[in-house]
């Protein structure tokens, strides 16, 4: 017997928290979940899901004007966004339902509430007290928003799937994936969009070959990109707002979205009573083990801000899970995890960039091509996709693979699998390609760039 109420106690039913209770209770362990929002988390409510909806709305467009060159004709094409968020919201819901199911199914105790940890051992939720041999914080991140004057007009992207009507202008701060995802969308819908970044290029951590590319990809869509750029503050103006920029310039526009990264949820949880290490972003530290410096409360996913990926989250409850319960060390691997951002044109990608690469191997090649997909001959679109190989040339071994352009990340996926496997160039070439496919570009690439 045990003098714990629980052996787990997981704060946060998101992806991370969701797969690490289920494959707990999997294993016979008596688990909770606390939950003060959604099931699902971030991905399932205001991310990866919603998100993905959105982009393929806004692809229509696209494809209705393609289709003339096709032989359609296609007349009164008309969009309403309420109609879109309706059935966006009647599947979030169907998936929040399905999250629910799976604890119930798999005998997790369910607290609607937010927790606090009263110790090391126990948690207060929903009016109830328990405690548990573990407590796993699951909890993930949440947008920043800078101090500025005129902080009350702003919104995010947790806002941007609940409007009830699209602005005609928008003006987006910020230079990551939120911040060009969006971008594509509202574009892709009719909205003048502007796209507002302190830096000197789009994508910090990306290919530059591949940063480069996207931001004339953008414009050619009509998106405006205005580079080091920073905003003093924020006023209304009637029924718009007027943004006054760091260099005296202003902007009119209907809506300011701040895409500036996302900070840790950490707080108001208790962990700073209980001396939980923090680091100075608020990120809970933890160990190889997802350990902090408490020995039995864990954490892992966007809340401990090292690889900020839903499917990062998923594979380290899966592994926490089996060190704790099934006693089989199973480590998530860090390197080479594929991800992608879904702008228009797509990006994904897998490995080092060009830069990383020079710096760590004495030689490489770089194989590169760009080529005006097949679909565009007929449609008219003016896009071209982009691929990018880079080799060890010492041992063959493909290292980085970069791709933007249509069905980008369906393409990594696969190619995530082999660079895994170990493949070199010469396997590459020697794969027969799929013809006519954008993919197979991928096994023609001839001619290096050193």
């Amino acid at each position: 017997m045990t003098d714990y109420d629980y052996d787990l106690f997981v704060v946060g039913a998101g992806s991370g928290g969701v797969r690490a209770a289920n494959a707990a209770a999997n294993q016979g362990a008596r688990v909770a979940i606390a939950e003060v929002r959604h099931f699902g988390g971030t991905c399932v409510n205001l991310g990866c899901v919603p998100k993905k909806l959105l982009v393929y709305a806004s692809q229509f467009k696209d494809d209705f004007a393609a289709a003339a060159g096709f032989g359609w004709t296609l007349d009164n094409a008309s969009f309403d966004w309420p109609s879109l968020i309706a059935n966006k919201n009647r599947e979030i819901e169907r998936l929040q339902a399905v999250y629910q199911h799976h604890l119930q199914q798999s005998r997790v105790t369910i607290f609607n509430g937010k927790a606090q940890l009263l110790d090391a051992h126990t948690v207060a939720v929903a009016g109830n007290q328990c405690t548990a041999k573990r407590i796993l914080l699951a909890t993930g991140g949440w947008p920043f928003v800078p101090d500025i004057a005129g902080k009350q007009y702003i919104v995010t992207s947790n806002d941007m799937f609940s409007l009830d009507k699209l602005p005609e202008r928008i003006v987006i701060i910020g230079g990551g994936y939120i911040a060009v995802e969006f971008a594509s969308i509202l574009s892709g819908l009719g909205v003048d969009t502007t796209v507002c970044h302190r830096g000197e290029k789009l994508l910090e951590g990306f290919d530059e070959d591949i940063r480069d590319f996207l931001a004339a990809a953008m414009r050619k869509q009509g998106i405006k990109i205005l580079f080091n750029c920073d905003i003093q503050a924020i006023a209304a103006d009637g029924n718009a707002f007027s943004v006054s920029l760091l260099d005296g310039k202003t902007m009119t526009t209907d809506l300011v979205m701040y895409a500036t990264g996302r900070t840790p949820n950490s707080q108001g949880f208790g962990l700073e009573q209980l001396g939980v290490a923090l680091d100075d972003k608020g990120a809970i530290i933890v160990d190889s083990h997802y350990q902090t410096n408490l020995p039995s409360i864990y954490a892992l996913g966007d809340v401990t801000d090292r690889v900020n990926l839903t499917p990062v989250a998923i594979a380290e409850g899966e592994a926490l899970v089996n060190s704790l319960f099934a006693k089989q060390a199973r480590p998530v691997d860090y390197s080479n995890i594929p991800t992608a951002v879904f702008c228009q044109p797509n990006i994904a990608s897998v490995g080092l960039t060009e830069t990383e690469a020079r710096q760590k191997f004495p030689s490489i090649d770089i194989y590169k091509t760009e080529f005006k997909p097949i679909k565009n001959t007929l449609s008219g679109k003016d896009e071209n996709t982009m691929m990018k190989m880079i080799v060890e040339r010492e041992t063959d071994k493909v290292i980085g693979l970069h791709m933007i352009g249509a069905d980008a990340p369906e393409i990594i996926q696969g190619m995530a699998v082999a660079m895994r496997a170990g493949a070199t160039k010469a396997l590459f070439d020697s794969t027969i390609g799929i013809h006519p496919t954008a993919a197979e570009e991928f096994v023609s690439l001839h001619n290096a760039l050193t």
